[in-house]
């Protein structure tokens, strides 16, 4: 009897799901051209579908709770394997999965940042948020970016904008709707080639702003037991965009903040491998906030989540748990923020 463990079983075709939007398809493009190249004889097939995100385009994301909004219905199907693995935007996926799935590959990371965009008629009359007058409306349907430019810019007015990136950037130029800017995630823009409307890049030391925890990068589900995609896709794996996706989501699980909570971060690097974890929570009215920004060696999952853990913990220190057990009793009504 051999003592060799035998390889996964080979197959020749695997399912991709994904979200049917532009830029759900042109990410997951981009992880398939990827796989392919390290599996050529396996094909690769996108399966393109709507999720409850997708089909409501008119509520608020935060009124949703921010639990399994892009990601339920393709994870029903990937549990009956009629999908063999799901391409999602890592920011939008909760930091908790259902049993018998795993995150099992993080890719590498786009341009972790938000962006400013703003209308087109406006031409280069402001170059960064800060120049916009009193009163001017940004739209943005995410609460984190609300409470941090609140906090930072209290003379801007905020208005809830859906719809996939071509439609935001249609609802910001329509000369007769209220926008004066939009806030879109840099990775979308730059994914889909509209460089070139990016006004500003919004960052900590620029505008005090940080970004959604795993923005930037994607995430690739898989079923736990699979042991042929587990094995290709870690060769896919990027592992120092791993490591601070890792943290950042461990961060969150702790306190047990949806995509919808006003938690930003911002990671980077330095010699020795050591990661730096900047992070925020802000109420609703941008008036509270803890913020904590600390630096450690990492060099495995365990001590990226391990770092994350206690990060959030001292953001609990700081005021952040009062922050956002007023926002969960307030059921995270902008109107009265």
């Amino acid at each position: 009897m051999s003592d060799t463990i035998p390889a996964p079983a080979a197959r020749t075709n695997i399912k991709v799901g994904t979200r049917d939007s532009l830029l759900a398809m042109k990410q997951t493009h981009i992880v398939i051209e990827a796989l392919q190249a390290l599996r050529p004889s396996v094909t690769f097939t996108a399966c393109p579908m709507k999720t409850l995100g997708d089909k409501d385009q008119q509520t608020a994301l935060y009124k949703f709770g921010g639990k399994g909004l892009w990601t339920n219905e393709l994870e029903a199907k990937l549990a009956t394997s009629e999908i063999d693995i799901i391409v999602h935007s890592l920011k939008d996926m909760p930091t908790t999965l259902p049993e018998g799935f795993v995150l099992a590959c993080v890719t590498p990371r786009e341009d972790a940042r938000d962006v400013v965009i703003f209308k087109a008629s406006l031409g280069n009359k402001y170059t960064a948020i800060a120049d916009l007058p009193a009163g001017s409306v940004v739209g943005t349907s995410s609460i984190r970016r609300i409470a941090q430019l609140k906090r930072r810019y209290p003379h801007l007015e905020f208005a809830d904008v859906r719809g996939n990136l071509q439609t935001r950037l249609a609802k910001l130029d329509n000369e007769a709707g209220p926008f004066s800017a939009i806030i879109l995630a840099a990775a979308g823009m730059l994914r889909l080639d509209y460089g070139a409307r990016i006004a500003q890049y919004l960052d900590a030391e620029s505008a005090g702003v940080l970004h959604a925890v795993g923005q930037g990068a994607l995430g690739v589900e898989a079923r736990a037991g699979d042991d042929f995609v587990l094995e290709m896709l870690k060769e896919y794996q990027h592992e120092r965009t791993m490591l601070e996706c890792f943290a950042e989501r461990s961060l969150m699980r702790k306190l047990e903040g949806g995509c919808s909570v006003p938690i930003g971060v911002e990671t980077s690097w330095s010699e020795g491998n050591k990661l730096r974890l900047n992070s925020t929570v802000v109420s609703l009215a941008g008036t509270e906030f803890a913020d904590v920004d600390e630096m450690r060696v990492v060099e495995s999952v365990e001590a990226a989540e391990e770092f994350g853990r206690d990060i959030a913990v001292k953001l609990v220190e700081s005021g952040a748990g009062a922050i956002l057990k007023k926002i969960t009793e307030d059921g995270m009504n902008l109107n009265t923020a």
